[in-house]
């Protein structure tokens, strides 16, 4: 039997230690990693870092949890209360054809349509607004609430952040 896939959380820095864990116990384990270069004082290194920091995916029998929660690092499996909730398993798939097929990637902020977002570079540089589409191209709306007007702009996706 195919069991689901549930997120679990794990200590900083320990995504790998949990995973090697789960492997070793027999508990089919997905974690998504993406390469980046590091630089030290001394040297520049190309390192490889968990793509959800402090997560890491497993399949496993909800009902015996108790090898996933005893694994070095699991602080915990996402759900309500007691009850493990299952992640998407058209999600999972995407990621997994990401890493299969060895695209370049990088974790990156979850945006919604209608958030408030800040340019961080360019001319617009600080500039807030209402992020109006995420499809084929982003649209910032920038308001002048005094004279109840709006401008829509067209902005490069990677010069947006989420304001919180």
């Amino acid at each position: 039997m195919t069991y689901p896939w549930y997120a679990v959380r794990v200590k900083p820095n320990f995504e790998k230690t949990a995973a090697l864990s789960l492997r070793g116990k027999g508990i089919t384990e997905f974690l998504p990693l993406y390469r980046t270069l590091r630089r030290w004082s001394d040297r520049d290194k190309m390192t490889e870092l968990p793509l959800f920091p402090g997560y890491l995916f497993a399949q496993f029998n909800p009902e015996i949890r108790t090898p996933v929660l005893s694994s070095p690092g699991v602080l915990g499996i996402l759900g309500t209360g007691r009850s493990a909730i299952p992640v998407d398993a058209a999600e999972i798939d995407a990621i997994r054809n990401v890493a299969r097929e060895g695209l370049p990637c990088e974790p990156w902020p979850f945006l919604r349509e209608g958030q408030r977002v800040r340019v961080t570079a360019g001319g617009l540089s600080g500039v807030e607004g209402i992020l109006l589409s995420l499809r084929n191209a982003n649209h910032l709306v920038l308001q002048v609430s005094l004279l109840q007007r709006s401008v829509l702009v067209h902005i490069d996706r990677h010069h947006i952040t989420p304001v919180f």
